[in-house]
């Protein structure tokens, strides 16, 4: 029997049973479809993190207080350590520092009340930490040096508050119950899965320090944003800043009081976390898939039993052992490939769907239908329709021809 043969055969037998074969195919569809809707967006999920990620700068480092259990007496990072780390002779690989303090307010406005993050930083974090402002201006040397009662305004926030993102600057909110007033709205950056940068607001170091975020130590901060010559000497100025801070915090090699972390740091993190749950919501999805591989051998004993008479017949007409099985194999193959090519289109369907929904919903996820996510569940559903075939298959091609035509 040759293939065309065996193909045209295995059609008109499916055919033949139109409803059944339809709702066989459907398991298949489903399966197909989950996985390659959950690959795409994992896939998809990954590409925004990392994306945003590396928005903010590949020649970041952040230096924040802990290290190793070991430091009896940990000290926190200050801004003395900031200007050491500045200096261009012990640190040659560092092109700027800036300093922050970090943590959580209430920001009201007329009746309207947002709970967000706060970062007091100093005049040169836009620079350092790539942050652009859509209206007004950033904070300045002047803001610092005066303590201003101003505020930067996330996108998030605004539209919390006002209800707008445009015509805030010079408007008056209260932060903690004190009067703060709007200098500029920062450019929208979006959410993922770890932090949203649209839903935080600045002020200037030297306000959070006296009236917001208090701390034992009047330089004390809390993450040091250290901006590198270029990408390719991040791992030497993790190494002058470690110096630095060791010899000023008086800690001995492996006990730092401090933890340098890079952006591919982060990424690297960020990536192992998606794959994981990329992998295990996958695999979910293939459950389904053995589900409609069940269902095609189920049809196809039942198709062997209900075609006995015809595996009989064809016997005795000469068929082989081979031909029988070759047959039922095609039928089920041709059951899983079908399954198989509608459940790419309905997986490539249920992830656009998916992406629109983020979309309206200010996240931003834009799936990724991979070459190699649909080449994986394409060979996926025709390994089991080869898998769930074999046996009903081999069960056909068993019968002996005169029990098959006595077989009523």
């Amino acid at each position: 029997m040759s293939l065309w043969q065996a193909i045209l055969e295995a059609l008109e037998s499916l055919l033949s049973n139109k409803l059944r074969s339809a709702l066989t195919i459907l398991g298949i569809v489903i399966g197909v479809a989950a996985v390659i809707a959950m690959l795409g967006i994992g896939a998809g999920a990954e590409e925004t993190i990392t994306g945003e990620i590396q928005g903010v700068g590949t020649n970041l480092l952040f230096v924040i207080q802990g290290g190793s259990s070991d430091v009896r007496n940990p000290k926190p990072l200050t801004l003395g350590d900031a200007d050491a780390i500045a200096d261009s002779f012990a640190a040659p690989s560092v092109a700027g520092v800036s300093s922050a303090l970090r943590g959580s307010v209430e920001v009201s406005k007329a009746g309207e009340t947002a709970r967000t993050s706060v970062l007091g930083v100093t005049a040169n974090y836009n620079e350092i930490g790539n942050v652009a402002v859509r209206e007004g201006e950033f904070i300045n040397e002047n803001h610092i040096l005066g303590r201003s009662s101003v505020i930067l305004l996330g996108t998030d926030v605004a539209e919390d508050l006002f209800g707008t993102r445009s015509g805030l600057v010079g408007e008056i909110v209260r932060v903690e119950g004190q009067n703060f007033r709007v200098i500029g709205v920062l450019e929208e950056k979006g959410g993922s899965a770890f932090s949203n940068q649209d839903d935080q607001v600045l002020v200037p170091l030297t306000t959070a320090q006296i009236r917001l975020m208090r701390r034992s130590n009047r330089d004390q901060v809390d993450v040091l944003y250290v901006q590198t010559q270029n990408a390719e000497v991040i791992p030497r100025a993790k190494q002058e800043i470690s110096q630095i801070l060791r010899k000023r915090h008086r800690t001995e090699l492996g006990e730092d009081d401090f933890t340098i972390i890079s952006q591919q740091d982060i990424i690297s993190v960020a990536s192992s976390i998606t794959n994981v749950l990329t992998i295990f919501l996958g695999g979910i999805a293939a459950i389904s898939l053995l589900v409609g591989g069940i269902g095609i051998m189920n049809i196809m004993l039942v198709s062997v039993v209900e075609r006995t008479r015809e595996i009989g017949l064809r016997k005795a007409l000469g068929a082989t052992k081979l031909d029988i099985l070759f047959q039922f194999l095609a039928e089920s193959l041709l059951l899983s490939l079908v399954g198989g090519v509608v459940g790419i289109g309905f997986g490539w369907l249920i992830s656009s769907v998916v992406g629109r929904i983020a979309a309206a919903n200010d996240v931003s996820i834009n799936p990724v239908i991979s070459l190699q996510s649909i080449l994986l569940a394409t060979i996926f559903s025709i390994a089991v329709g080869l898998f769930f075939g074999i046996y009903p298959a081999n069960r056909a091609a068993s019968l002996q021809p005169v029990e098959a035509l006595r077989y009523e």
